[in-house]
């Protein structure tokens, strides 16, 4: 069901795309959906703290990244603390048997990760046991600007893509924080509103329950509308040319699990 595509030291698994992103544009079109799908609810967020952080981080620190060795992880309220929810591949991932449960490390105390979770409300964090995952670090991360339409890939230090993006609506905004991504995906066509590729990342619209059937997850892929890059245009996601998502997934390789920084600007007053 999944392929891997881009460079190998650095590639995320593609599955077929099966998950109602909430970007195509702001008049809601038919979900990109492989045949047979079946949707994925969103779990219940776990009862834990969310704690303010500088939102980029210095760039010399590698983010960790925690990879479940199983399908399954336990996340706990706080270490050796109540257990909260148990998270299952097939409940926050779409393509399971392609994409592996992955969590972006927060920080780490001893044999305990507290971890971001892809559950809401956005920005929710958990602690986990490190003997359920495997870390791994990457020195990429994306970071995004709302007010100047712009993403940008770095590499420790060095800008390695930047481009111009379209997102949210004054009404259906795309939210600041500290995302990762959790999942990559390739349409059934390149001529799609999602473009040749997906990255459905951790968090989810803050307007929207769900969007064309599906939940509404916050992602960035291409477009079949190019003339709208540099707007707010979208429901929630990040829209860029389809030869940025290309250059993305087959050159720069963005492995599951690293770090997005949207920045916190507010939304427009009016639509534009």
């Amino acid at each position: 069901m999944g392929a891997w595509v881009g460079p190998a030291r650095a590639c995320a698994g593609v599955g077929v795309l099966a998950l109602a992103l909430a970007a195509c544009t702001s008049d809601p079109e038919p979900a990109v959906t492989s045949s047979g799908a079946t949707t994925q609810s969103a779990i219940p967020a776990p009862d834990v703290s969310i704690s303010a952080s500088p939102l980029i981080p210095n760039v010399a620190t590698a983010a960790d990244i925690a990879t479940a060795t199983s399908g399954e992880v336990t996340v706990y309220d706080s270490p050796d603390g109540e257990e909260q929810e148990l998270i299952a591949a097939e409940d926050v991932l779409t393509v399971p048997d392609a994409t592996p449960l992955t969590f972006l490390v927060k920080r780490s105390q001893g044999e305990w990760l507290e971890v971001y979770l892809p559950v809401r409300p956005n920005g929710s964090t958990g602690w986990i046991q490190a003997a359920d995952v495997s870390v791994s670090s990457t020195d990429f991360r994306v970071e995004i600007g709302l007010e100047d339409f712009t993403l940008t890939v770095y590499q420790g230090s060095d800008a390695v893509l930047s481009t111009p993006i379209g997102v949210g609506t004054s009404d259906r905004p795309t939210p600041g924080g500290v995302y990762y991504i959790r999942e990559l995906l390739q349409p059934d066509t390149d001529d799609g509103p999602y473009g040749p590729y997906a990255y459905g990342l951790s968090g989810y619209s803050p307007v929207l329950d769900s969007f064309n059937g599906g939940e509404a997850i916050i992602g960035m892929h291409g477009t079949n509308e190019p003339d709208s890059i540099g707007e707010y245009v979208s429901s929630g996601c990040i829209r860029m040319s389809n030869d940025a998502v290309t250059e993305l997934v087959t050159e720069v390789g963005l492995p599951l699990g690293t770090p997005v920084y949207i920045s916190e600007d507010a939304a427009p007053v009016e639509d534009v």
